[in-house]
């Protein structure tokens, strides 16, 4: 149960990242092996809804497991039904109430004591993602810097809207004063996605919270566990009942139920594309006793590349090409699963791109292996089946199958296949594994119109030193995130907001000024004066 109190409001400095953590250090290897050893004791358990302050544990439950050791299970949660779900909005509905008229100074403070407690346990997050999400201790570590990140960017955000008459004033008449200000909308159905368990899902719900909107929340059934631990630190703030519920279950019964809701103000999504685009054919249907056109806000994946000219310092390239492919076995939106290379350096860049990835060592994350298992048997069968098609469109350079030896687990092999046909099935469909395409390419310019050719548009680099070219590419390649001379994954909260174009969503700009605007409305109060 929520103990309800008022957090001390503090002084506002200036917003810096969480810093990463040095594992080759022997203290930061053995702190985050002290932290699995702790988590490792409280797996298994039952874990509840939360309702509007009241716990509640279902018969049915959505079990967790460890994809690197399928036989290790996380944690059993309980699974909502559509009465819950029902029961979850009127919550949602009756804390909206009271929440909406809580001073953005306030609410922000609950945002802020989350960070430093989070911070305070970050290795704990970090460990039930390696054993959760299967990522090693960089990427979880990772995970939970941008989930601190996303609070205190957020709250410092939702504190400068409510300023925003001090800071950016409306210009004057002399008849009337103006004043705009950014209520809340409602109640919002948040659905983040398994790849970034944590500061994802804590981006999303506490941009919606801070901005005065109630939250239902409906993690992935992969990872649920992770998405609990961060509930339960909400409520340890003193999070007030019913502005943030828990109700993980199914897609199809409580997914499209709230979707469909009359009462659902917005949809907050991240995802694939074709369960993104479901939502938003759902969500435009107006329900009997709706009085609003639902907002949805959806990032939806990538189909992401490198392009590489000749100019380009041809070890960096392959580095960044590797790390962007195989970070987190590929299962990223902004993964570079595509690289094209200019012909008279393609054979180069082509050779260091496998050197590096057979290089790449796979096993189990807890022990901090490079690579790891994939999500589930699902994306394990998929992902294995593209390399199949693979082999018919490209030359296999590098890896090719499963990863047996690693263990019990969903372990795939890092995949790399050359001379790629640019119209290719591993060129154009997003497959969400270890597996890269590369593409030749005649020059620099029609390697970016190979780039182009896609209905994504998430993130993409561009390897060159020649400025002219690179003045170009920032102009014509079309993706909501351009890196020039480094890897394109790796956003850093408001250094690198991030959304992109296209099927890759609605460029919603995470991490960013505008993004907090998603879960607000201008309204505008203008008073005449004698």
């Amino acid at each position: 149960m929520t103990t309800q109190t008022k957090p001390a409001v503090r002084k506002i400095t200036p917003f810096v990242n969480e810093p990463f953590v040095d594992f080759t250090q022997p203290e930061h290897k053995a702190a985050m092996e002290a932290a699995l050893t702790k988590i490792k004791t409280q797996l298994g358990r039952d874990i509840p809804l939360h309702i509007g302050g009241e716990l509640i544990q279902t018969e049915g439950k959505i079990t967790s497991i460890n994809p690197g050791k399928t036989d290790e299970v996380i944690g059993r949660v309980s699974k909502a039904s559509q009465a819950l779900a029902e029961q979850a909005m009127q919550s949602a509905l009756t804390a909206f109430e009271s929440w909406k008229k809580v001073p953005a100074r306030e609410r922000a403070e609950y945002l802020f004591r989350a960070a430093e407690l989070m911070r305070e346990r970050k290795h704990e997050f970090s460990a039930m993602m390696i054993l959760e999400a299967g990522k090693n201790y960089a990427e979880a570590d990772a995970d939970t810097a941008e989930a601190i990140d996303f609070m205190e960017y957020y709250a410092r955000e939702a504190i400068r809207l409510s300023e925003t008459n001090i800071h950016h004033p409306l210009p004057k008449i002399d008849s009337e004063e103006n004043m705009l200000t950014y209520i809340p909308l409602g109640v919002g159905f948040v659905i983040p996605p398994w790849n970034f368990p944590l500061a994802i899902c804590v981006g999303m719900t506490t941009a919606a919270i801070v901005s005065g909107n109630t939250v239902l929340l409906k993690p992935s059934s992969i990872t649920p566990v992770i998405a609990h631990m961060f509930v339960e630190l909400m409520e340890e703030v003193g999070l007030p009942s019913g502005v943030l519920n828990f109700i993980p279950g199914s897609s199809a019964e409580v997914g499209d139920y709230l979707t469909a809701h009359p009462k659902t103000r917005f949809i907050s999504f991240t995802g694939s594309k074709e369960v993104g685009l479901h939502i938003n054919r759902l969500a435009a249907q107006t329900a009997e006793g709706q009085i609003w056109i639902k907002r949805v806000v959806a990032e939806m994946g990538g189909k992401d590349g490198i392009v590489v000219d000749e100019t380009a310092d041809l070890d960096a390239a392959a580095a960044s090409i590797v790390a962007s492919a195989f970070g987190f076995q590929g299962q990223k939106c902004s993964a570079g699963s595509r690289a094209i290379i200019v012909e008279s350096v393609y054979d180069q860049v082509v050779e260091k791109v496998a050197e590096l990835t057979r290089k790449l060592q796979i096993g189990l994350p807890e022990e901090n292996y490079a690579t790891g298992p994939v999500s589930d048997a699902n994306a394990y069968n998929k992902i294995l089946e593209y390399i199949e098609i693979g082999k018919s469109e490209g030359r296999l350079v590098a890896g090719g199958g499963k990863a047996e030896e690693a263990g019990n687990g969903y372990y795939i092999q890092p995949t790399v296949f050359a001379d790629v046909a640019p119209n290719a099935r591993i060129m154009k469909e997003e497959i969400f594994g270890p597996v890269l395409a590369i593409a030749k390419a005649k020059d620099w310019q029609e390697a970016i119109a190979i780039y182009n050719d896609t209905e994504f548009g998430l993130t993409g680099s561009f390897y060159s030193t020649d400025e002219v070219r690179i003045a170009e590419a920032l102009e014509t390649m079309h993706c909501g995130n351009l890196y020039i001379n480094r890897k394109c994954t790796g956003a850093l909260v408001g250094v690198h907001p991030f959304g992109g174009f296209n099927m890759s969503g609605t460029d919603s700009k995470a991490g960013g000024h505008d993004y907090l605007l998603l879960f607000t409305q201008a309204k505008l109060a203008s008073r005449k004066v004698k």
